[in-house]
């Protein structure tokens, strides 16, 4: 029972205290506590000799500690109690004492408490009024709680087990545990004096407690900001600061956009880095292309050319004009094209189109005896390509022709061989096609437009030929245009889709 109500005052006071817990000594240093309490002897131990137990009884004693800055201790420790044998009128009266010496660890100081657990070895000794005395080796184990009401004094609370191997040869007896439940009051012995703000100012002198570390306080250890940029003296690495300019928490300026204006004075504050700014960091854009000038590798750019994002003119059908002036944005790669932009070729074989009903191609070269297009025509078959492109009501015949040199089956063999290479390379070329519009057809020889007499005519017999098969389709456009020259209401406009 008065284990227990020890036990709940110890409880109870350290509640009440905990209120208090407001500081801490800092530093290593060195801690006495006067300690008092209540042991519970282990009901099993006895004096030899003896059958009684003994009775719980107070408990006086001290600790002197040492603690380092981190959370490891070493520490003494030493106490005894009186007590008598329990149970027994008249029974023999014992001093039961210990010491050991601890190693003590807190993993977590702070002002609201040090909370800690220690283990070491000593010996114990229980000395009758009259016998002789016995001792023996002990471990000892436990921890307790720390609360300081200020930097130098605080309330230690602790429960100690005082662990041994029997007095005597006990049968059946392995360990005895006597425990210790008490408190005390801790004096801390040269600690740092306490500064919170590590200004250089204790606690008790500063007026101005939570200063940053490094700012540079007066006597009174309260800091200022000579720049009123709002970074402390001491901290501030550019103590020059233009008034109004952002600055980082070293109290530079900073420049977001790195235009050489600072940010807080800065009106355009988001400026491309790279660009060229006026004194109050805004942009200009001299060609007017979108790209700011500094940015812009191509500050000449013509009013309407679509440029990149370095401000340099795109060309995507690479014709020579600009895209966003050229007005035949697709043109195929080879072609030559008018100022616009758009394919004289392509014009030209359209005007031929509608004039004879056909296109027909000389520079088309093949391999020879073979059906192989060579890539140096691939030019040509583009154009006659881009004018099917505009007229997909067409149907057309595309037709190869040779001169009179070989076999005339032979060569309509090849020839066909050829008109079908053409077209597939025209519907590769041009996917918006349709196959259905083309066929194909070889004649040989058989159709010359020259006599095969010398070389020059023999080049004007190897040909392809694009032969409209429904020219009625042809004639209404060819009508369609005339009217509108003659009305000269609208422009004529040779490459208008027919509808």
């Amino acid at each position: 029972m008065r284990a227990r109500l020890w036990f709940a005052l110890h409880v109870l006071a350290a509640l009440l205290a905990a209120g208090a817990a407001v500081a801490e000594p800092i530093g290593s240093h060195f801690q006495l506590t006067p300690f008092g309490g209540f042991t519970m002897f282990d009901p099993k131990l006895r004096y030899p000799g003896s059958n009684a137990p003994l009775t719980d009884d107070l408990y006086v004693g001290g600790r002197l500690s040492w603690e380092s800055k981190s959370w490891i201790g070493i520490e003494a420790a030493a106490g005894m109690t009186p007590t008598v044998e329990d149970l027994v009128v008249g029974g023999n009266d014992y001093d039961w004492t210990h010491a050991s010496g601890n190693l003590v660890l807190s993993p977590a100081r702070g002002r609201w408490g040090n909370p800690y657990v220690f283990a070491g070895a000593g010996y114990t000794q229980l000395k009758p009024a009259t016998g002789e005395k016995r001792s023996t080796n002990t471990f000892e184990f436990g921890g307790g709680v720390k609360l300081w009401m200020t930097d130098a004094v605080g309330l230690r609370f602790e429960a100690r087990d005082v662990s041994f191997k029997p007095l005597e040869n006990l049968s059946g007896q392995n360990h005895f545990h006597n425990m210790v439940l008490g408190a005390g009051l801790t004096f801390a012995l040269g600690a740092t004096p306490r500064d919170t703000d590590g200004d250089g100012v204790p606690d008790r002198k500063d007026k101005c407690p939570a200063t940053p570390k490094g700012a540079t306080v007066n006597a009174t250890g309260c800091p200022s900001d000579s720049d009123g940029d709002g970074v402390l003296d001491g901290l501030d690495k550019c103590p020059g600061t233009p008034k109004g300019a952002t600055v980082d928490a070293n109290g530079c300026p900073s420049d977001a956009d790195g235009d050489g204006v600072f940010d807080g004075i800065d009106t355009c504050a988001d400026t491309p880095k790279g660009a060229t700014v006026d004194a109050k960091g805004c942009p200009s854009d001299s060609d007017n292309d979108g790209v700011l000038d500094g940015l812009d590798a191509c500050p000449n750019t013509p009013a309407g050319a679509k440029v990149d994002a370095k401000g340099c003119p795109t060309d995507a059908d690479a014709d020579g004009v600009f895209d966003g002036l050229d007005e035949c944005a697709e043109t195929p790669a080879g072609l030559k094209v008018d100022a616009k932009g758009c394919p004289i070729e392509v014009m030209e074989r359209e005007t031929e189109l509608l004039d004879t009903g056909l296109i027909r191609l000389n520079d088309v070269n093949f391999e020879t005896g073979k059906a192989e297009i060579m890539p140096e025509s691939y030019a040509t078959l583009d154009a006659a390509g881009a004018v099917m492109l505009k007229w997909p009501q067409l149907r057309i015949e595309i037709g190869g022709h040779t001169d009179s040199r070989g076999g005339v089956a032979r060569n309509k063999a090849l020839s066909e061989a050829r008109a079908d290479s053409v077209r597939a390379y025209i519907l590769r070329k041009f996917p918006a096609l349709s196959p259905t519009q083309f066929s194909t057809k070889g004649y040989g020889p058989t159709r010359p437009v020259a006599p095969n007499t010398n070389p020059l005519n023999m080049a004007k017999n190897r040909r392809v030929e694009f032969v409209v098969l429904n020219k009625e389709v042809l004639k209404k456009e060819v009508e369609r245009r005339r009217l509108l020259r003659q009305s000269e209401s609208t422009p004529a406009d040779s490459s208008a889709t027919p509808k």
